[in-house]
Order: C-alpha cells, then sequence, then structure tokens
C-alpha cells in the first residue's frame, strides 16, 4: 500500500500488477479498496494493471469535510490527479454503485481521462436519492446538530475512520461545526436534486457527452433499480448491456448465504468485464 498527498488529503492507493493497460475500480458507497480487490485479482491476471484507492473520507484516507463542490466530484478530481502522477491516463474505470458514479464523473470532468467504463449497480430514483443523501450525509448532519464534532466522531462510520487513520480524530475535533454542517448540506445536495435524473449527478446531455466504449451491468433493488442500468444504456451510445442474472436466481439469493453470493458476484463481474477488456484491446474474446 502506498500514500500520496492530493489535493490536501493524504490518500491511500495500492497498484495490482506491474504491466499491462490501466484499469482503475472503486467500489460501493464509502467502502475501503478492498472491496473490489477481488475482482482487481481477477483482472489483473487477465494481464491488466489495476488500481485500487480508498478514496479520503473513505477506508485509511484522510477525512477532509471541505470543497465548493460535491463530494462526488471531488472524488473525481483527485482520482484522475493520482491516475496522471501514476501514468495511467487514459484509463478504464470501473465501480459499483458509487464508483460507478466515480467513473462517469471522470469521464465528463476530464476530457481524455477515460478509455471504457466498467460500471455495475447504477443508482438513480427517487429511493435511492434520499436514502443515500441521508446515510452518507444528513446522519451527520444531525449528529453535529446534537452534540457537535464529538458526537460525529462517536458514530459508526467515522469511529471506523478514525481507527484505520488515527490523525483524522484530530481534524475532524478542530472543524467548526457549523462549517463542518454547511458542507454537509451542499454534498447532500448532490443527491437530494438528482432525484428525476437519469442516474445520480448526471443529466441526460452530460451523459451523452460519454462517447467511450462501456459495459454496463444494472442492478436490482431500490436503490439500483434495473430500469436505471437500462437507462443508462439507452443513453450512451457505445455502450453494451449484461445482466449477472436471471429473474429465476434472483428470486432464490434470499435463501442463499450473503458471502457466497457476494463472491459469486465478483466472478460473475470478471467473466464480463474481461472479455470486454480483451475485445477493447484487440485480444479476442
Amino acid at each position: 500500500m502506498a500514500v500520496t498527498e492530493i489535493n490536501g488529503a493524504n490518500i491511500n492507493y495500492e497498484v495490482l500488477g506491474d504491466a499491462g493497460p490501466w484499469v482503475v475500480l472503486t467500489p460501493a458507497g464509502r467502502g475501503a479498496k478492498e472491496m473490489v480487490k477481488t475482482l482487481g485479482e481477477a483482472i489483473c491476471a487477465a494481464g491488466y494493471r489495476v488500481l485500487l484507492h480508498d478514496r479520503r473520507n473513505c477506508g485509511a484516507s484522510d477525512v477532509v469535510i471541505d470543497g465548493e463542490e460535491s463530494e462526488q466530484e471531488i472524488w473525481a478530481d483527485d482520482l484522475y490527479e493520482l491516475l496522471s502522477r501514476l501514468g495511467a491516463v487514459p484509463v478504464y474505470a470501473g465501480g459499483g454503485s458509487a464508483g460507478c458514479r466515480l467513473s462517469l464523473l471522470l469521464t465528463m470532468r476530464h476530457a481524455g481521462s477515460t478509455r471504457g467504463l466498467l460500471v455495475w449497480s447504477v443508482t438513480g430514483g427517487v429511493v435511492a436519492a434520499e436514502r443515500l443523501a441521508y446515510n452518507y450525509y444528513g446522519q451527520f448532519i444531525d449528529a453535529a446538530q446534537r452534540g457537535g464534532l464529538p458526537a460525529v466522531c462517536d458514530t459508526e462510520f467515522f469511529k471506523q475512520r478514525i481507527e484505520q487513520n488515527p490523525s483524522n480524530k484530530e481534524r475532524l475535533l478542530s472543524m467548526d461545526p457549523t462549517r463542518f454542517q454547511r458542507v454537509m448540506q451542499r454534498w447532500q445536495d448532490f443527491f437530494t436534486e438528482s432525484a428525476e435524473l437519469p442516474v445520480i449527478g448526471a443529466t441526460e446531455a452530460q451523459l451523452k457527452s460519454i462517447k467511450v466504449p462501456a459495459c454496463i451491468v444494472p442492478g436490482n433493488d431500490d436503490v439500483h433499480p434495473r430500469k436505471v442500468g437500462e437507462g443508462l444504456h439507452q443513453i450512451l451510445p457505445n455502450s453494451e448491456l449484461h445482466y449477472l442474472r436471471t429473474d429465476a436466481e434472483l428470486a432464490a439469493l434470499r435463501e442463499r448465504d450473503p458471502a457466497e453470493v457476494l463472491a459469486e458476484t465478483r466472478q460473475r463481474l470478471a467473466t464480463i468485464f474481461i472479455p470486454f477488456l480483451n475485445r477493447l484491446e484487440g485480444r479476442g474474446a
């Protein structure tokens, strides 16, 4: 694992492999890079060099609650800087849910930064906007209003950030509570204002600007409705659509062990994305 300072935050990252076209994978939610490591290892074994990183405010990277743009856009700008330093531009950018949003934003905000997209569990709709806005930001605004930054530090999420990176506690406690709430509110607005958009954080016109090849795997729940992933496929002019499971397989998931399902999901994603990458690289199927 390596650490580098980017835009005022120390970012933890890891590179799998030392040769081949670059791929970056970003996990869902505020997950740490380990969440996509198994998939990254499979793609690396197929001849690609894979970047994994903890976004700011995630994993073992620094917590920095600041900035004039949304957290999602800041993540995209951080990633572009990291990729540029590594000589990894243009990159195949992939991720699920929040990682999907970051991959799309990276492509839209930084022309020429990506050569293809590997996205799954595409997020959109009113339920997703409201639920994620509260989970990512609203609950911490509430905590700050109740007990200031000490109460924020005591939330489960920030306790984990402090355990993984003890310096995060001092940074949080040194913040002005009003400033903290104002930044969190702005970041929350990114979601609530996206409820009617095709995907969280992007208009149809913005999405149509994406011309690179895209491999899309829709989700199947209220936060990642299948129709949102299918809608993204209809918007992106150079995309293909794949499904992880049949309707019958989806119905049977509740009876299965979650860890087994997760492992199988990563394997199935690999069997979709690796042939897609190989076709783009002229390596055959």
